[in-house]
């Protein structure tokens, strides 16, 4: 249940609210043209995805294009808890960037439809957030004015976290809302240093239900395809390149170069080095 609730509008939306709580709670998002960053000022709390619960501890955040959520968020534990929310509303944003919109709101060349991400203790955000409770406390210093310089301010601390790659394909949804095929996201993904885990999110579901499509669509698994695919594309640039065999690795996907080795020998029963000598000794005899 909610015990304390205080929220700030700008231009007439709510901007930025503080719910605290006791177990049992539970809220459902709105599908809506909005992004929602929530925090979790004090407790634990827990977000239902796709069937699959994600823990969001304290000082951690969420990040959430509400337009493709439609989820929910429920406490995980018996403790009560304080949750500050952040929304972006794609129209107030145009309005105070007359101009240009921050690069973080621009689409990038990265095929992905997540639409949610955690948020690492970051110590920027956290401050953030702890000084909006002195406007939650004093609420009469709250102007316009002020509540826009607070808006401009988590948009350039969201860009300058460690997570600011995941939170840009989330925000750019709110200008750029294309959806693209299961099918569209691993093909583009396929030789980027991507595991399971960050394509199921890439693809918007959570790692079972990634699997199961996964195994629908290709009839095998992500694991078995996918270290397939890379080891074939590394034999075709150790046929036509030159490139050392630690940047082929790389270029196909693979982060460890032993791991590649071993992956290549047990598929193609010849070291990477001794398969390209192999090929350039044929050539020279033809």
């Amino acid at each position: 249940m909610v015990t304390d609730y205080k929220k700030f509008e700008l231009f007439g939306k709510t901007f930025l609210q503080k719910v605290d709580i006791k177990p049992p709670f539970e809220f459902a998002f709105p599908v809506a043209e909005q992004a929602c960053l929530l925090y979790m000022l004090k407790g634990e709390t827990k977000f239902q995805f796709d069937n699959e619960p994600i823990n969001i501890p304290t000082n951690h955040a969420l990040l959430l294009n509400c337009l493709n959520s439609g989820r929910q968020i429920a406490d995980s534990n018996n403790s009560d808890g304080e949750i500050v929310i952040v929304t972006f509303h794609p129209d107030i944003l145009k309005k105070i960037y007359e101009r240009e919109l921050p690069s973080i709101f621009q689409k990038k060349d990265n095929i992905s439809n997540q639409s949610s991400g955690k948020i690492n203790n970051d110590f920027l955000i956290q401050k953030y957030i702890e000084g909006l409770l002195f406007y939650f406390e004093n609420p009469s210093l709250v102007n316009d004015e002020i509540l826009v310089l607070k808006l401009k301010e988590i948009i350039l601390l969201l860009s300058q976290t460690q997570d600011a790659e995941i939170i840009q394909v989330i925000l750019s949804q709110l200008f750029s809302p294309t959806a693209y095929t299961f099918k569209q996201v691993i093909e583009a993904n396929l030789f980027s240093q991507t595991n399971i885990d960050e394509l199921a999110q890439k693809t918007n579901l959570s790692l079972s239900s990634f699997k199961r499509e996964f195994k629908k669509i290709y009839n095998d698994s992500p694991a078995s395809y996918i270290k397939n695919k890379r080891l074939e594309r590394a034999a075709e640039l150790l046929l036509v390149s030159d490139a050392r065999i630690t940047d082929v690795a790389f270029d196909c996907g693979f982060n460890d170069l032993a791991n590649f080795t071993k992956s290549f020998h047990d598929k193609y029963h010849t070291p990477p080095s001794d398969f390209r000598l192999k090929l350039n000794k044929t050539d020279k005899k033809r």
